[in-house]
């Protein structure tokens, strides 16, 4: 079966202070200091917004890229409406480096929504240049498919173990709005330059074989294994292609959404100019919530995110934290 066109395909370079991305039909590349990414979202029925959320952002400094990939029940303006909320989340958190807080006011904002029968799935991703070290956050979302360069082998990007005292305790694979208490349980990988993270919407692994079972998360991961992942460009219509011909009836009654990210060694080194130029970045953001009644994008005060922002060693302590592998 092949798959519909959904917009001329386009370029995203992302500057500093920048939040991009909504529930709109798109496909495009999206270039941020540390990252290569790919988005490819197509709206149930081609409508012209569906109930998946994508977005990317930048930090004043660059050194901080954070991508959210949620997935909101029901569709229409409703939809569009909580996709302008994660917009304002995204900026108000633009430039911290732990998305806690970020994860506990969507939970929060969803749990106030849940009268309505409002809620969502999302994996948070937030990628910290210097290191190469990104955290993850999943809320009852699919697990994200994780390639190895060096090993040329994709796997399922999940916790190795639940109960290992290197992982954050707290709220684990529930989806947002099922209840307000607690923080969400974070993990971190180290990403080597060429590792590809692809997050996907459920209407992948709800996608049947040839036998008419659904493939699942380990279904997904077998059609994967094959496709090269030091190609990118051209992987997500690889694997749609793939998965869309299994089956007759696959990815045809859902949104489609694929958010992938390459390390591309670009961002371990801060230029002077964007030190320098960062608070004043930061002073124009705030002033700018300050107009819109928003949460004011100020960094979380602590020495990496502060000092390393001048002192580049410092943002070595960021990496000496918790780390999965």
């Amino acid at each position: 079966m092949p798959l519909p066109n959904v917009v001329a395909s386009s370029d995203q370079i992302m500057q500093c202070m920048e939040v991009w991305g909504g529930n709109q039909p798109v496909e495009s590349t999206v270039t941020m200091p540390g990252l290569d990414a790919w988005v490819y979202s197509r709206p149930y029925l081609q409508a012209d917004g569906g109930g998946d959320v994508y977005y990317a952002s930048s930090c004043a400094t660059g050194r901080i890229a954070r991508l959210l990939l949620a997935d909101v029940s029901g569709h229409g303006s409703a939809v569009c409406d909580i996709a302008g909320v994660l917009r304002s989340l995204m900026r108000s958190h633009v430039n911290r480096l732990s998305q806690q807080s970020f994860v506990r006011e969507m939970n929060r904002q969803f749990t106030a929504l849940s009268a309505d029968g409002c809620f969502a799935t999302a994996i948070v991703n937030t990628f910290f240049a210097p290191t190469n070290r990104l955290t993850l956050c999943n809320a009852g979302h699919p697990a994200p498919l994780l390639f190895r360069a060096k090993a040329a082998q994709w796997s399922l990007l999940k916790p190795i173990d639940k109960s290992s005292p290197n992982q954050d305790q707290g709220i684990w694979n529930l989806p947002l709005g099922i209840e307000d208490m607690g923080d969400y349980e974070q993990f971190a990988v180290e990403m080597e330059i060429g590792d590809v993270v692809l997050c996907y919407s459920d209407s992948l692994i709800e996608a049947r074989d040839v036998s008419g079972n659904m493939l699942g998360e380990s279904g997904l991961l077998a059609i994967a294994q094959p496709i090269r992942g030091d190609e990118p460009s051209h992987l997500i219509g690889h694997l749609l292609k793939t998965i869309a011909d299994r089956n007759s009836g696959n990815l045809a009654d859902d949104d489609v959404t694929v958010l992938m990210f390459r390390a591309n060694g670009n961002g371990e080194r801060v230029p002077m100019r964007r030190r320098l130029i960062a608070p004043f970045k930061t002073m124009r953001g705030a002033l700018r919530s300050l107009r819109n009644r928003e949460a004011l994008p100020l960094p979380d005060l602590n020495l990496t995110n502060i000092g390393g922002a001048f002192f580049g060693p410092l943002n070595s302590a960021w990496s000496s934290r918790k780390k999965q592998r």
